[in-house]
């Protein structure tokens, strides 16, 4: 994916990351997600599936969507990974917030509310 299409992409609100269960069937899920260098960044709950089936195979797909998940683009192949290093971690909060703004900010708050903050990971994804 050259520079132009990944910004192009960026400027979604929301992509449907699909992830792939051990028997090959796709579970897709409309995610906020933004572009830090060459790379996508998504957050999730640690335990949730799509963290799980990464961890299994790192082939995924996104599509621009709505926030229903509804596809309206073509979809593009990828690779993803959970990454748990700070300086990764810091650059895609980073870019969520530039990109989320006031948004992500209460986000951020109600999960530290709550105590969920630190039950995020953060996925990278490269196209």
């Amino acid at each position: 994916m050259n520079a132009d299409e990944r910004d192009h992409l960026d400027r979604e609100s929301y992509i449907s990351l699909a992830t792939f269960r051990r028997n090959g069937n796709a579970v897709e899920t409309p995610v906020w997600f933004a572009l830090a260098g060459d790379r996508f960044y998504v957050f999730s709950e640690a335990k949730s599936g799509k963290v799980k089936r990464l961890r299994n195979s790192p082939k995924i797909r996104v599509a621009a969507c709505n926030v229903r998940g509804r596809v309206k683009g073509e979809w593009i192949e990828g690779q993803g990974r959970r990454v748990d290093d700070a300086e990764s971690i810091d650059r895609a909060n980073d870019a969520l917030l530039r990109k989320y703004g006031l948004q992500m900010r209460i986000a951020n708050f109600f999960s530290r509310l709550s105590g969920r903050i630190d039950q995020r990971a953060m996925l990278e994804i490269a196209l």
